[in-house]
């Protein structure tokens, strides 16, 4: 599985490249709002850093509007992939970019039906957001399943992107449904390496070591 990072803060970037685990990122538009600086010149930095994805995402509403910001944002970096809503008006965008060659990531994915006509269009990428739907008391990665079973079904190149991820038992159900990406905030990354054991072993071996002969 892959591990993206969902963050647009460039220190936190740096800091899961240095772990060597990091495939991608992804942004929206709340994250780069915290960073207070032009989006063009902030999503060209991180693409400058990281050579898989990075997901932008449009603001419009409209598919011919959503297009133009699109085509503006893929000329920052030829790894930019452009975040578009999951709505009609979405979807005709993603049918319009894909034919122009433009890759693709349809988020706020809440619904397996959602999600079924996401991979009819073929777009690149599907973000299902999982916590979220944690937080209204549905089982959040039940939809992965679905949306895993039913792009099986039909051989469908959509990668799955585990998105809205709160905690490390997210990332470990996704990678054992067999999702294609985890996308994940910087917090959770850490958490992922943690265990009070490997703490308790580390403390134990240097405070033996100390009784060795020099």
């Amino acid at each position: 599985m892959k591990i993206f990072i969902d963050t647009a803060n460039i220190k936190e970037i740096k800091e899961a490249l240095s772990l060597g685990i990091l495939d991608g990122v992804t942004t929206n538009p709340t994250l780069i709002s915290k960073e207070n600086r032009p989006a063009p010149d902030l999503l060209k930095d991180i693409c400058v850093l990281v050579s898989g994805p990075v997901s932008a995402e449009v603001i419009s509403l409209e598919a011919e509007a959503m297009v133009r910001e699109a085509e503006a944002l893929s000329k920052i970096a030829k790894n930019i992939v452009i975040k578009v809503p999951l709505t009609a008006e979405g979807l005709k965008a993603v049918k319009i970019l894909s034919q122009k060659g433009v890759k693709t990531n349809v988020t706020l994915c809440f619904s397996p039906s959602q999600a079924l006509l996401v991979g009819k269009l073929g777009a690149d990428y599907i973000s299902p957001f999982i916590g979220r739907l944690d937080d209204i008391s549905a089982e959040g990665m039940g939809l992965i399943r679905d949306i895993k079973l039913i792009y099986k079904n039909y051989n469908f190149k959509t990668q799955i992107i585990v998105a809205s991820i709160r905690h490390p038992m997210h990332v470990v159900e996704a990678a054992k449904i067999g999702a294609d990406v985890a996308t994940i905030p910087f917090k959770v990354i850490g958490q992922l390496l943690k265990h009070p054991l490997t703490d308790i072993g580390i403390e134990r071996f240097l405070e033996d070591w100390k009784k060795v002969p020099k």
